[in-house]
């Protein structure tokens, strides 16, 4: 069964709080910001983090992009740092989901499953009771040095729709987005919301254009569906 209904779109990667009000301006339901990652792009400080998230429209989710594995961490971070969305993009090896949940009433728990094979479908349908959304990404936990996110890679698409029709909540799907693929994307997976950083940048910054474009494609793709 397809979707019916337009995906919500969450721009990652934020910067500033310029191209956060770019990225509202032209439609995004939701702001990725990239807190420290091992590896890849778009990463601020906190104090810009908490910046941004204090002057985003409440309406608009804001996401907290955090590699820390420790629930303890996390909710100082997010305490720290204000968002109305915690995007953790690694696996918990301290505390679980259900006391991070418990520790933050109110903010909103989303877990980054990296797609590397028929496993992952297997992990999202574990966490899926304990989150409140899974977002699907093509990193890749096991090198030696994390990739968490950010890599600008497709993964396998059907996978993704095997998790989709898998789990009863909310799916995000990301991973090397671009104008040119989301209509593609959507028709595939079905998915509850989409992510993209550098389908919708040049040179590392948010370009207006190639916003609209993606905007277009996903509303041209949703009508079809």
């Amino acid at each position: 069964m397809k979707s019916t209904r337009t995906p919500r779109v969450k721009i990652c990667c934020i910067g500033s709080v310029e191209e956060a009000a770019l990225a509202v301006e032209c439609g995004a339901s939701a702001l990725g910001l990239v807190s420290h990652m091992p590896s890849g792009p778009g990463v601020i400080s906190d104090e810009l983090i908490a910046e941004i998230a204090a002057l985003v429209p409440p309406a608009i989710g804001t996401f907290l992009l955090t590699s820390r594995q420790s629930v303890r961490e996390i909710v100082a971070q997010q305490r720290s740092c204000r968002t109305n969305t915690i995007q953790i993009c690694d696996h918990l090896t301290s505390g679980t989901h259900r006391e991070l949940k418990e520790a933050l009433p109110g903010i909103s728990v989303v877990q980054v499953v990296h797609v590397t094979g028929p496993k992952s479908v297997e992990e999202a349908g574990r966490l899926a009771s304990s989150v409140d959304a899974i977002l699907l990404d093509s990193g890749n936990q096991k090198l030696a040095v994390k990739e968490l996110g950010g890599t600008g890679r497709t993964h396998d698409w059907s996978l993704s729709r095997m998790i989709r029709e898998r789990i009863g909540i909310p799916l995000f799907l990301a991973g090397g987005l671009t104008p040119e693929n989301v209509g593609q994307a959507v028709e595939e997976v079905g998915p509850f919301g989409l992510d993209v950083c550098s389908g919708v940048r040049t040179e590392g910054k948010l370009d207006a254009a190639k916003l609209k474009r993606f905007f277009s494609a996903v509303g041209g793709a949703a009508d079809q569906t």
